[in-house]
């Protein structure tokens, strides 16, 4: 019998106060997470999984929960930067563009970029960040559902825009 490599790719959609999220592990390590997904709701079949779907409860049973999660970041050297500095705001809190590209020598036209970009939204906080007079964009989108899915993580945390 050959050797197999045994992975752990999976896909699977969990339901949130904020809809569906469908999320993508690679081996071991959350690599996507997609926001208002539009697939049938569908079980984990691994430890890892259950432990996302477990945290997520957590987290939207109790806005201060913090994700302890493995990830898989691939971006550049700017995104990954950014991303590390996402996860360090606390629940509840936000910052503006500007106020976290001043903190880790960047612009705020870049840390939105990196927003943008961010595969793993929620865990790694991009709703956190917003614009100085309002609370700016939202996985690219400036209005909508997923703008919404914005407000009504803030919410959650506490704040309202």
């Amino acid at each position: 019998m050959p050797n197999e490599i045994c992975t752990t790719d999976e896909s699977f959609v969990i339901a949130t106060t904020i809809g569906r999220l469908e999320i993508d592990i690679d081996d071991e390590k959350i690599k996507a997470i997609k926001l208002n997904s539009n697939k049938f709701l569908s079980k984990s079949k691994t430890k890892l999984g259950q432990k996302i779907t477990e945290q997520f409860k957590s987290y939207f049973n109790n806005a201060s929960f913090e994700f302890d999660l493995p990830l898989v970041q691939k971006g550049s050297e700017h995104q990954n930067k950014v991303w590390k500095a996402l996860r360090e705001i606390p629940p509840g809190q936000v910052l503006t563009y500007g106020a976290l590209a001043k903190k880790i020598g960047s612009s705020a036209r870049a840390i939105g970029n990196a927003c943008r970009n961010n595969p793993i939204p929620i865990i790694v906080p991009c709703h956190r960040i917003v614009a100085a007079k309002d609370i700016g964009g939202f996985s690219g989108a400036q209005e909508g559902v997923l703008l919404n899915i914005k407000r009504e993580l803030l919410a959650h945390e506490g704040l309202s825009f």
